[in-house]
């Protein structure tokens, strides 16, 4: 006898919509599949999660979230509370949208702090993000492209997205199409890679022509070399601002974000001038820099110089009402 299909979440269900004509999606008599008002199919459901959408271009971060074990609770804490600027106490009651949740860290930060989450990756890290938060009966997860969400525009409270949309090849479209998804009043946060000085640019870009063609199977050794010296002191703090890897002080993160930084296909370098621009050509008012989440003399000099790879620009801005 064939497995039954994993029943999809029927209140995500209720909430989602054609990208195309903003009517609501039904689901098919197989139950393996959504169709639009006219009964053309526009997802197939796989283990209970509406997937819009394969990994495509960004297949390393499927592997990459499900691969490695990198949530720590008080740290994921610590960082969405730095680069959202939005305090956990205040999410409970939100409708809240994590646009590229990956492994799904921060929509557990927002699911255990009282808000409805929905978590939307294009990559199937949103099974290890609904594994994460399987104790979470608020927050949902669905497989979709962030440039066509099949959601209903102006409907959330909260939306954020760190670290996600330099991704694309396209990073404004991106912001754009996610943009919308905020309702008048509501609070929009991006983190994206910063532009750093021209000959790191140059030095990471011509390295990353390289890797990001490796097969993974060949790129992880390096990654696990650019951990073991990013667990070397002296050599963490100053090797990786010519050549990046990372300096977390667990070695799995160290891995996890050296991987992250040369395997994808796409990675856009902005300034902060540049996604201020986006926020107020998009209708945000009253918008906040928000300062790095490490502080002291030399990180802030280097920093305010452009100098540290990895780092990024990071603003948060409410929707004109």
């Amino acid at each position: 006898m064939p497995d039954l299909p994993s029943p999809i979440d029927r209140e995500l269900l209720t909430q989602l919509r054609d990208s195309a004509s903003d009517s609501p999606l039904k689901l098919a008599d197989s139950q393996t599949s959504l169709l639009s008002a006219d009964g053309i199919a526009v997802a197939r459901i796989i283990d209970g999660i509406p997937r819009f959408v394969s990994d495509e271009h960004l297949e390393s971060f499927g592997r990459q979230w499900t691969k490695f074990e990198v949530a720590h609770e008080d740290e994921d804490r610590a960082t969405f509370s730095a680069k959202t600027g939005m305090p956990i106490h205040d999410l409970s009651g939100l409708r809240v949208l994590d646009a590229g949740c990956g492994g799904g860290r921060y929509a557990r930060i927002c699911g255990e702090a009282g808000a409805t989450v929905i978590g939307a990756d294009h990559t199937r890290a949103v099974d290890k993000a609904r594994q994460l938060c399987q104790h979470l009966t608020n927050t949902h997860f669905l497989q979709a492209d962030l440039k066509q969400l099949p959601l209903e525009p102006a409907s959330f409270d909260f939306v954020f997205s760190i670290g996600v949309m330099h991704h694309d090849a396209d990073t404004r479209a991106v912001f754009d199409a996610v943009a919308r998804m905020v309702k008048p009043g509501g609070r929009y946060s991006v983190w994206l890679y910063r532009r750093n000085q021209r000959w790191q640019e140059l030095i990471n870009s011509g390295l990353r022509s390289i890797t990001s063609r490796l097969p993974h199977a060949a790129l992880i050794p390096f990654c696990h070399f650019g951990a073991m010296l990013g667990g070397i002191p002296g050599i963490n703090r100053s090797l990786n601002k010519f050549v990046n890897f990372s300096a977390h002080p667990n070695y799995e993160n160290r891995v996890c974000d050296t991987f992250d930084w040369w395997a994808p296909q796409f990675q856009q370098h902005h300034t902060v001038e540049e996604l201020s621009t986006w926020f107020h050509e998009a209708g945000f008012v009253d918008l906040t820099v928000l300062a790095p989440e490490k502080s002291g003399r030399c990180y802030s000099w280097a920093y305010e110089n452009n100098l540290l790879l990895g780092s990024g620009v990071n603003v948060t801005g409410f929707r004109k009402s």
